[in-house]
């Protein structure tokens, strides 16, 4: 069951239609998505590179900036310590090829997932000490790296860090019995993090390659770099900053909006290699293509290999080579699906098996699953039973787990009331890692699940709906204005319109895995208009077959009328075949109505 919530924020519509030439409907969207003043409206609308702030406001920059300086100017060896996942790889590449443009000398490394887990560590500041290097730059780690860099400063070296991640911190309890919370960072000679308390920096939500791009724009602006050769850098922090699910918001929005255009004309040999091999339109990448298909393949080689394949891509400027490398990364993450869809699976079918999807809080281990896979079926399983889920792996009688969870729910408070279970934990409200004992995998379930605090009305799917709205509205010059919207993604989420009574005319099965449902439907003003349905078809199947008795199926598609009456959300596009152009919606989320 799902509950369709329709957005209540209230605006003068007409009015915001009018001053910024948008119809009132798009007006009604943005709202939702909490822009409220005409200042707001405009930057949305309208911002651009222009609008992008000043990085030297940020706590630290100016400090780091004449670190980095100075090691450029005494040639001195930098270490880029950066993170195995697709932010690490390019905030890593972000600052080696900035600094490389600047005139100076830089290697990036990163830890082993598997047998290091994340964030700088001994073996690398050792290592980047034995080959020379004078100063290590973290980006997108180093945060919580206390021991590592006070290792770094004892021998000698310079430390930049360059992180987005949360600051450590611990509570205490004043006389008063108030808790406080007592932040720590790291003994660095400059730490770059606009979530630093005393940062005075307004906009927390970059990534870790959005750091590193305001550090390097303030290298260039230092060295005399054309501003030219700093926006090519664009492309690289868009595609951080959508793989790593940040909020696109604010500067994120302008960066993903213009990094998504310039990515259309890159000459890059890696990013042109992989675009190929993952068979994209290359005067088209989406935020979708970048989620979905471009970002997966980077992470790929961390998960399954090392990182060190993905910084090889992006570095490299033999095309050959990069042929090579973006077919062994798209092979990489075919792998990875292949053996995410097997977990999927067989995750599923002990839940069932178990009655575990009766728990609020799902915990299982999965044996002889890759460990760097647990997250993403948590995720999937999260999104398929609606409640949080922590899924492990077994090796040598320690369970290495992930958790994803729902807004209802705080996983890392949760997880904080048993944390003596854990050998390891970390994460924050919606994501958590840690290890355990296999003993303590049941006691760790029975906590969480007799001290949850969730309610059946929050394990029940809410759909967000912008506007109710019929099918008569629907123009192509209305689904232009739509890419006002974009770029769409966490934080500005694709709008969801919807409408009730409709009627499905007819139906066919399409698409090479017969797992698209087209059809014709219908509403109550008449006005019919072709669907898609790329959803749960049995389950749309039983919606539609509870109401038309043991031969119903068989009449949606000989072509007759269904006498059910049904409820869509969907989002309205252009079907373009054969040089014509109709309109179609695509259908999201489907209720039978009674009548």
């Amino acid at each position: 069951m799902e509950k369709w919530m329709v957005a209540a924020r209230k605006a003068d519509f007409n009015r915001l239609a009018e001053k910024f030439s948008i119809s009132p409907v798009l007006a009604r969207i943005i709202v939702n998505r909490g822009i409220r003043t005409d200042e707001e409206f405009q930057q949305y609308l309208y911002g651009n590179l222009e609008s992008l702030r000043d990085g030297r406001s940020m706590k630290d920059m100016d400090r780091g900036l004449e670190l980095l300086c100075r090691a450029v100017a005494e040639n001195q060896l930098i270490c880029i310590a950066s993170d195995f996942d697709v932010d690490g790889v390019f905030s890593g590449y972000i600052l080696w090829r900035g600094i490389r443009q600047a005139g100076g000398r830089a290697y990036v490394t990163a830890p082993d997932r598997i047998q290091e887990g994340y964030g700088l560590n001994e073996r690398i500041v050792r290592e980047a000490h034995s080959r020379g290097a004078g100063c290590i730059l973290t980006c997108d780690n180093g945060i919580a790296a206390m021991d590592a860099v006070a290792m770094a400063k004892e021998l000698g070296m310079t430390v930049i860090v360059t992180d987005h991640h949360e600051i450590v911190y611990r509570s205490e309890t004043d006389a008063d019995g108030n808790e406080k919370k007592i932040y720590q960072l790291p003994d660095a000679d400059a730490v770059i993090d606009p979530k630093r308390e005393d940062c005075a920096y307004p906009f927390k939500g970059l990534c870790g390659a959005g750091v590193a791009f305001k550090l390097v724009e303030q290298l260039y602006e230092a060295c005399g770099v054309a501003k030219s050769e700093f926006y090519e850098l664009l492309p690289f922090a868009a595609i951080a900053t959508v793989a790593d699910v940040m909020d696109l918001v604010d500067e994120n929005r302008i960066i993903v909006k213009y990094g998504l255009h310039r990515l259309a004309k890159i000459s890059h040999p890696g990013l042109q290699a992989l675009i190929r091999h993952c068979g994209l339109n290359k005067d088209y990448i989406s935020a979708y293509h970048v989620g979905f298909v471009i970002g997966p393949c980077f992470n790929a080689a961390g998960r399954l290999s090392t990182a060190e394949m993905a910084a090889r891509l992006l570095q490299t400027e033999d095309r050959e080579e990069a042929e090579h490398l973006a077919a062994e990364l798209v092979d990489l993450n075919q792998s990875r699906k292949e053996m995410t869809v097997l977990g999927y699976e067989r995750a599923v079918k002990m839940i069932e098996k178990r009655r575990m999807q009766d728990d609020k809080i799902i915990v299982l281990c999965l044996e002889d699953c890759h460990e760097s896979l647990v997250g993403i079926i948590a995720g999937r399983l999260k999104e398929k039973y609606h409640r949080p889920v922590i899924v492990g792996t077994e090796a040598e009688g320690v369970i290495k787990a992930s958790g994803r969870s729902i807004e209802a729910y705080n996983m890392y408070e949760g997880l904080s009331g048993c944390r003596d279970l854990f050998l390891r934990f970390g994460g924050h409200a919606m994501a958590a890692g840690l290890s355990l004992k296999r003993e303590n995998l049941e006691t760790l379930r029975r906590h969480l699940n007799d001290n949850c605090p969730l309610t059946e009305a929050d394990l029940m799917p809410v759909i967000h709906i912008d506007v109710p709205m019929p099918l008569d509205y629907i123009s192509e010059g209305f689904i232009q204005e739509l890419d006002l919207l974009e770029p769409f993604g966490k934080g500005n989420r694709k709008p969801v319109f919807a409408e009730r009574h409709f009627k499905v005319l007819r139906a066919s099965v399409i698409g090479k895995n017969h797992n698209v449902l087209k059809m014709m439907v219908q509403n109550d003003s008449g006005i019919s208009m072709e669907a898609l349905y790329f959803g749960d078809l049995p389950a749309f199947d039983a919606c539609v077959e509870a109401g038309w008795g043991p031969e119903g199926r068989n009449r949606m598609y000989s072509g007759r009328m269904s006498p059910v009456d049904l409820a869509f959300t969907y989002y309205p596009s252009m079907n373009e075949f054969g040089g014509r152009r109709t309109l179609q919606i695509i259908i999201q989320n489907f209720q039978r109505i009674p009548r």
